[in-house]
């Protein structure tokens, strides 16, 4: 997923920017990844000079409670940041483009909402979103407020004041967290987890459907801020490519796309989709 690179932000060249507008005639599916956040002070996985992490695998969270302690404290933590990111002008420009009737929906790989902040109405969360919680037991489902809530209860000596490393999925670098009490649910108190797919995780298959139908029924792809890294992502370009449609991809840095795409643009997400923006709309 690429990232904003540093130093003042360029729109692309016009020729190359009127050479997109041209192949993104009539309805555009959009592929959006963590490059399109950047902006809005969500750091990227894999951008340029992203830190290097490992994140917790499905695995791990399951496998023991010092891991789900682990989990939930860095995720407490990094939440609070996370929820109050606003979205930027390339979120706006996609939603702009959904209201005109230009881009049918957005599926996006990103865990944070702004798609929905911003005002477009058909987002495919494929990787889900950490403003739910699921029971793995007994399936029902809660806000994410109301479990902060519960942890700030629980874990006073913890919570309040701390400064934290933000990481893209929400989650924060913790220290010692052997005391931390981890939220369960409070109708059968079996192990709650955010409902995002974790690394080592399937996208759920109806998820994966839905995104499948938005890139199927538009007339071109247009991929924004990622390096297609993620098997779902590839799938959806597969899809795109084998029904011969324009594939525009928008990131900084080199994707799994790049042989394959109509047109490569690199550059940054949010100078490049406000600027098509103005070329698509009349």
């Amino acid at each position: 997923m690429g990232g904003a690179a540093a130093g003042i932000a360029q729109q692309p060249a016009a020729d190359v920017l009127e050479q997109a507008a041209e192949l993104l005639t009539g309805t555009v599916a959009v592929l959006t990844g963590a490059g399109i956040s950047t902006d809005s002070g969500i750091p990227d996985y894999r951008g340029e000079g992203a830190p290097k992490r490992t994140p917790m695998t499905i695995q791990q969270f399951l496998s023991a409670e010092s891991f789900r302690q682990r989990y939930w404290a860095g995720s407490y933590l990094g939440w609070a940041r996370f929820v109050a990111a606003e979205p930027n002008d390339a979120h706006r420009a996609l939603a702009e483009l959904e209201a005109a009737g230009r881009v049918p929906g957005v599926v996006t790989q990103n865990v944070d909402g702004l798609h929905g902040k911003a005002g477009s109405r058909h987002v495919v969360e494929v990787h889900g979103s950490v403003d739910r919680v699921v029971c793995l037991r007994c399936g029902q489902l809660f806000a994410r407020g109301a479990v902060a809530e519960r942890i700030e209860a629980a874990n006073g000596w913890f919570v309040g004041g701390a400064t934290v490393t933000l990481n893209p999925d929400g989650d924060a670098d913790v220290g010692d967290v052997s005391d931390f009490v981890v939220p369960d649910c409070t109708v059968c108190g079996g192990t709650l987890k955010p409902e995002v797919v974790f690394f080592g995780e399937f996208v759920p298959r109806e998820r994966f459907q839905e995104a499948a139908a938005v890139v199927r029924r538009a007339d071109a792809l247009l991929v924004a801020g990622s390096s297609l890294a993620v098997n779902s992502g590839i799938r959806l370009i597969e899809q795109a490519r084998r029904r011969r449609v324009p594939i525009v991809v928008v990131n900084r840095g080199a994707t799994k796309a790049d042989r394959v795409a109509t047109l490569k643009i690199d550059a940054g997400t949010t100078e490049t989709l406000t600027a098509l923006r103005d070329l698509l709309l009349p």
